[in-house]
């Protein structure tokens, strides 16, 4: 049974002295975000609330959001809402992807600007159900079917623990007043199709099945650390030139490893496809493979990885890209883009007086530091990384936007530097 207590204490074990943090909390209305704001605001955590309104239900999106901005305002709670527009250019289809960049693009730069720690979102334990079964109807292998992460690149989702049932009970126990999206009675989503039509009947099969279910996640996602760290491990033991971004396997050790083992590991550099992994195995000395990020050549005696850059270019650390700008937008090219979305979205603003242009792109070198927005003081990268919990290859695929002086302006799309932040309207804009 959800309690204010047992939402504290979930709320502790994702992040160590949680009461000291500063939190966003995106919340749309329904019975699940007002719940998890007012556990917040019973809690006395220091919170703000951001709300999109995607204009999808005529007056039901205007009435969901007049909810959200009327508990705010009963409560002094800063309110932060976005109107999509035309501009936004809503697609006919992949409607749901769209909106869920869109919002979380908006979450992030409500976050830098309000210099606030965490983006909170009230998922639960259904959603990890629905999102497990979607997966697994996908043929996901662990990483997939570990579902949502409770605590990830600065999101952090409480409820995860808690039945959609059990939210219910709470909103009508604490009188807590919500909308409901009737289109989420509908069943032409996959994900609509698995709660109205699997879901019942999968609890028809054991009372306990939802519990249980948690149990196992706790499980799967325990054996997903063990594995990811062997991988780490495994990773750490080739022979690699942080220099020159090459990474030598030995053909003989390597065929030692379980299928698993050798699929994660190649998985780590960009080779996700089944079949051509197996062709990999087999491959003859002398054969090449490509994806985005890394060129594979089969030798003799081993699989030489070597990270792709632009022809004629050296060292990854000296690689540079100067950035063009497009009215106060600074334009990041789509490819790059691609890359840091990976980790998340961003939505910078940054003081023009602050830096000298033009603003370029390069990846960490030696003894870089910064001072992240939200944090005192100066602090290294490579600290930052660590912190971060990224992986030794996760690290090489990250960009740092720079200025002409080389001051870092930030860790994208993780941090940007306190220093150079505004929210002046003639600031620079950095969109991911």
């Amino acid at each position: 049974m959800l309690s204010l207590l047992k939402f504290q204490n979930a709320l502790e074990q994702l992040l160590s002295q949680s009461q000291q943090k500063t939190y966003l909390l995106a919340v749309s209305g329904g019975v699940d975000s007002m719940v998890l704001a007012d556990l917040f605001q019973h809690s006395g955590y220091h919170f703000q609330v951001a709300h999109v309104n995607y204009h999808l239900r005529g007056e039901d999106s205007n009435r969901d959001k007049e909810l959200v901005s009327d508990f705010c305002s009963k409560h002094g709670i800063p309110f932060h809402w976005y109107e999509v527009s035309e501009e936004d250019g809503k697609p006919a289809n992949s409607i749901q992807n769209w909106a869920r960049e869109l919002r979380y693009r908006f979450f992030r730069k409500i976050q830098q600007e309000q210099n606030l720690e965490y983006i909170v979102t009230a998922h639960h334990l259904n959603d990890q159900l629905e999102t497990f079964l979607i997966n697994l109807s996908k043929a996901a292998g662990i990483q997939g079917l570990s579902g949502i992460p409770a605590n990830e690149n600065g999101i952090v989702r409480p409820l995860l623990g808690f039945s959609k049932q059990e939210i219910y009970e709470f909103a009508n126990e604490k009188n807590i007043e919500f909308r409901e999206d009737l289109s989420n009675q509908k069943s032409d989503y996959l994900r609509n199709k698995i709660r109205h039509n699997i879901v019942p009947e999968l609890e028809k099969v054991n009372d306990h099945f939802l519990p249980n279910f948690a149990k196992s996640m706790d499980i799967l996602n325990q054996t997903k650390n063990v594995l990811n760290n062997c991988i780490d491990e495994k990773i750490k033991a080739f022979e690699t030139n942080l220099e020159t971004g090459q990474t030598v396997i030995g053909k003989t050790k390597f065929s030692e490893e379980s299928d698993l083992i050798r699929f994660e590991i190649l998985k780590n550099f960009g080779f996700k496809d089944e079949k051509e992994m197996q062709k990999i195995f087999t491959a003859q000395t002398g054969s090449t493979f490509f994806n985005s990020e890394y060129q594979l050549i089969v030798n003799r005696n081993e699989l030489i990885l070597n990270q792709r850059m632009e022809e004629g270019r050296g060292k990854m650390e000296d690689v540079e890209i100067a950035l063009e700008m497009v009215g106060n937008e600074i334009v990041i090219p789509e490819n790059i883009k691609t890359e840091i979305r990976e980790f998340g979205n961003c939505n910078w603003k940054i003081d023009k007086n602050n830096i000298n242009l033009p603003l370029k792109l390069r990846k960490k070198r030696s003894g870089d530091t910064f001072f992240p927005i939200g944090m005192a003081g100066k602090k290294k990268i490579a600290k930052f990384f660590k912190d971060e919990k990224l992986s030794i290859l996760a690290k090489r695929k990250i960009w740092l936007l720079c200025d002409a002086n080389d001051q870092i302006v930030g860790v994208l799309p993780f941090r940007q530097d306190g220093r150079f932040h505004s929210n002046d309207a003639e600031s620079l804009e950095v969109k991911i």
